[in-house]
C-alpha cells in the first residue's frame, strides 16, 4: 500500500530543481500512506516529477522500490496497491523469455505493459491498484484504477498539463492550483453523505472511476474509458441467472472455492498480517476462510462500545474463540472517539459523513501495532445483498406498486399537512413521523423509492441553493429496464455510487491513516460477477441477504454465532448531539455563520437542528452531513 502524486508540465519549463521541490512537497503530504521509504522520478525536458510513497508489503528489498522501469526501459510505473494473481502473471512473463531482478508484483506488471503493452496487461490485473505508468517512447502517461474503486486516484487535466494523488491534499502543492468549491457536488454530497464520482468537492478535479483508465498526452488528452464494465457484468449475472439451473449446494461449493482462493491470494504479504473481525456476516467468513487456510493462528482484531446498542465485541470474541484466532480487542470509551472528530477534516480531505468513519479509524490504529496488513469483510453487503434496505425496498414496493400513483399522491399530501400525529409503522429507520411515510408514497417509480432510502437530505436544492446534483446511477430509470430484479438493481447502484465514494474511502483513509494496508478479498472482480450471477433466491429470500454467504459461512462457524440482526459500525451520533459536541455542532451550525457564508441556506439546518435538539425528531445523519461540511471548510478553505 502506498500513496503516489504528480505533475506532467511539458511546456511550463520547470527546471529539475523546480520539479524536485514541488515533488517532495507534494509526497509529503502523503507519508501517512507510505512511511517506508520515498522515490521520486524527475524528468525536466518532459516537465515530469513523480513522487511514490512506499509501505513496504512484498519484497522489502530496494528491488520492489518504486518509481520502476521496465527491463526495456519504455515504461516506469508508481501504484498504489497490490495485483494478487501476479505470481501467475509472473509464471506466464517467464515462459515468454522476460527475467526478473526481484519478487514484487510492481516488477511483475512494468514487465507486463512492456510484453503486452499497457491496456493489455492493466485488463489481465487482479487486485486492488491505482496505476500511473510514463510510456517513454510515446510520451504519454497511463492512469488506471481497480476494478471495484478500492484504491483513490485524483486528477486534474487540461491539455498540456495533468496532476494527479492519491488524497486531494496532495493537490495545494501544485503550481497556480486554486481550490474552488464545485456547488453541484455539494448538493449532491448533502443527498448522500458523500460526493458522488467522477466529481470532487473541487471544480475541475476529478476521481478516475473504478475499472477505468486514461490515456494522456500533451495535446492529445483522452476521456477516461472502461477496460470492465460494472453494469455490463449485473446483467449479464441476471441474464445468466435467468437462464441457468442452480442446484444449492452446488453453488454453495463454488462459492465456498472462490472465496477460499479470494483469501488465499490477498494473504500473500512479507510483513505480519490479521484481519478485522467485527462479528458479522461478513468479517467472519473472511478470517474463517484465513484461519482455514493457514498453519497458526490468525490474528483477528476488534473494537467495542460500552452503548450495548453499538458493541459487537462480545460476538468476535465468540467467534475467535470457536475459530481459534489470536484475538486482540479493545473498549472504546466515548472519549475515544470524540478524540477523532478534530482530526475527520485531515484524515478525510473531502466532505465525508459516514460516522462510521470513527470506529474505522480506531481499529486500524489499534490493529498497525501489531500487523502492516488486515483483511475486511468491506464490499460484502453489495455483493450478497446484505443491507436491510433491500428487503425494505421490495416490501414498500410489494405495498405501494399497486397503488394508483394519483391516490399514493393525495395521501401523500395528507400526511405531509399532519404535525406532531403518533409515529405510524415502517421498518426501522423510515418510521420516526408521517411526514417520512408521506415522502415514500410520493415516489413514482422503484427508482425514486430507492434514491429516497438511500438520501441524507431528500431535496438538497433546498439546502444549497446555488447547486444543482449532477446524474449519476440513482437517477437512472433505464436501469428498471435493463434490471428488472429490483434487488440487483439496488446492488449495483450501490456498487455503482456509496462503495467506491463511501465504504471504500472510509477504509481507504481511516487504514492509511495509521499507514495500515486494508485488503477486500469479497470484492475480487470474480466474486462480484458470481455473486450476482446467483438467482435471487441465493442472495435474499426471507428478508435476510447474503443467503448462500450464510451458508458458506456455518461451514466452519455455528449458525447461532452469526444468526442475529444486523448491527452496523456506527457511534451514537444523536445522542453526541445533544451533549458531548453540543457545543462544537452549534457553533459550526450557527445561522449567522452560514448566512455570511453564503453556502447553505440556515433556515432547514435552524429548524432540523430545533428539532433534534428537542426529540420531535430524530435528525442525527443530515445533521451530522453538515457538519463534516463545515468542518472540513473550516480546515481546507477557511
Amino acid at each position: 500500500m502506498c500513496g503516489l502524486s504528480g505533475i506532467i508540465d511539458p511546456k511550463s519549463g520547470l527546471t529539475s530543481d523546480q520539479l524536485r521541490a514541488i515533488a517532495a512537497a507534494m509526497s509529503r503530504t502523503l507519508a501517512h500512506r507510505g512511511p517506508d521509504a520515498e522515490g521520486l522520478l524527475i524528468d525536466a525536458p518532459n516537465g515530469i516529477a513523480f513522487a511514490h510513497r512506499r509501505l513496504a508489503i512484498v519484497d522489502l528489498t530496494p528491488t520492489g522500490a518504486q518509481p520502476m522501469a521496465s527491463s526495456d526501459g519504455r515504461y516506469t510505473c508508481i501504484y498504489n496497491g497490490e495485483i494478487y494473481n501476479f505470481q501467475d502473471l509472473r509464471q506466464e512473463l517467464a515462459a515468454l523469455g522476460r527475467r526478473f531482478r526481484g519478487t514484487s508484483d510492481t516488477e511483475v506488471f512494468v514487465e507486463a505493459c512492456a510484453e503486452w503493452g499497457p491496456e493489455n496487461a492493466i485488463a489481465r490485473l487482479n487486485g486492488m491498484f491505482a496505476i500511473v505508468l510514463w510510456d517513454a517512447r510515446e510520451r504519454a502517461v497511463v492512469l488506471a484504477r481497480d476494478h471495484l474503486g478500492i484504491k483513490p486516484l485524483y486528477y486534474a487535466a487540461t491539455g498540456d498539463r495533468l496532476w494527479f494523488a492519491s488524497e486531494l491534499k496532495a493537490f495545494r502543492h501544485c503550481p497556480g492550483w486554486r481550490p474552488t468549491l464545485d456547488v453541484d457536488a455539494l448538493a449532491a454530497y448533502m443527498r448522500h453523505g458523500y460526493v458522488p464520482g467522477p466529481g470532487t468537492i473541487f471544480r475541475d478535479v476529478y476521481k478516475l472511476p473504478p475499472a477505468h483508465l486514461m490515456r494522456w498526452r500533451a495535446g492529445a488528452p483522452e476521456q477516461p474509458r472502461a477496460y470492465w464494465d460494472l453494469r455490463r457484468a449485473a446483467e449479464q449475472g441476471a441474464a445468466k441467472a435467468r437462464a441457468a439451473r442452480f442446484d444449492l449446494h452446488e453453488a454453495e461449493d463454488r462459492l465456498d472455492a472462490l472465496l477460499r482462493d479470494a483469501v488465499r491470494r490477498q494473504m500473500v504479504a512479507d510483513v505480519p498480517l490479521g484481519a478485522y473481525l467485527s462479528g458479522g456476516i461478513d468479517s467472519s467468513a473472511v478470517v474463517a476462510l484465513m484461519q482455514a487456510q493457514s498453519n497458526r493462528p490468525v490474528r483477528s482484531f476488534t473494537v467495542g462500545f460500552r452503548e450495548q446498542s453499538h458493541d459487537e465485541s462480545a460476538h468476535a470474541r465468540a467467534i475467535a474463540r470457536h475459530l481459534g484466532t489470536d484475538h486482540t480487542e479493545m473498549t472504546v470509551t466515548p472519549d475515544d472517539a470524540l478524540a477523532v472528530v478534530p482530526r475527520l477534516p485531515e484524515i478525510y480531505d473531502e466532505p465525508f459523513a459516514d460516522s462510521s468513519q470513527i470506529p474505522t479509524f480506531l481499529l486500524s490504529a489499534l490493529t498497525r501495532k501489531h500487523v502492516t496488513v488486515t483483511l475486511t469483510g468491506d464490499g460484502g453487503d453489495e455483493a450478497f445483498a446484505g443491507y436491510s434496505r433491500y428487503a425494505w425496498a421490495e416490501t414498500l414496493w410489494r405495498w405501494l406498486g399497486p397503488v394508483p400513483a394519483g391516490l399514493r399522491s393525495t395521501a401523500a399530501a395528507g400526511l405531509k399537512a399532519l404535525n406532531g400525529t403518533p409515529s405510524l409503522w415502517l421498518p426501522a429507520g423510515l418510521a420516526d413521523k408521517p411526514r417520512k411515510l408521506a415522502e415514500v408514497l410520493a415516489c413514482p417509480n422503484q427508482t425514486a423509492l430507492y434514491r429516497r432510502l438511500l438520501s441524507q437530505w431528500t431535496e438538497p436544492a433546498e439546502l444549497v441553493p446555488a447547486g444543482k446534483e449532477r446524474f449519476t446511477p440513482v437517477w437512472d430509470e433505464e436501469l428498471e429496464r435493463a434490471l428488472p430484479e429490483l434487488t440487483l438493481r439496488c446492488q449495483y447502484v450501490d456498487a455503482a455510487t456509496y462503495l467506491p465514494d463511501d465504504i471504500l474511502v472510509k477504509l481507504d483513509r481511516a487504514a492509511m491513516a495509521a499507514s495500515l494496508e486494508g485488503r477486500v478479498p469479497l470484492l475480487d472482480y470474480r466474486v462480484v460477477e458470481h455473486a450476482w450471477s446467483l438467482p435471487a433466491e441465493m442472495r435474499l429470500a426471507h428478508g435476510k441477504g447474503k443467503r448462500l454467504l450464510r451458508r458458506v459461512l456455518a461451514r466452519y462457524v455455528p449458525e447461532a454465532m452469526f444468526e442475529r440482526p444486523k448491527m452496523g459500525f456506527g457511534v451514537p451520533i444523536g445522542r453526541w448531539l445533544r451533549g458531548p459536541v453540543r457545543d462544537w455542532a452549534a457553533d459550526l451550525l450557527d445561522p449567522a455563520r452560514l448566512k455570511a457564508d453564503g453556502i447553505i441556506d440556515p433556515a432547514p439546518v435552524a429548524s432540523a437542528w430545533a428539532e433534534h435538539q428537542s426529540g420531535r425528531r430524530d435528525w442525527q445523519y443530515p445533521l451530522w452531513t453538515v457538519l463534516m461540511f463545515q468542518a472540513w471548510k473550516r480546515r481546507w478553505l477557511a
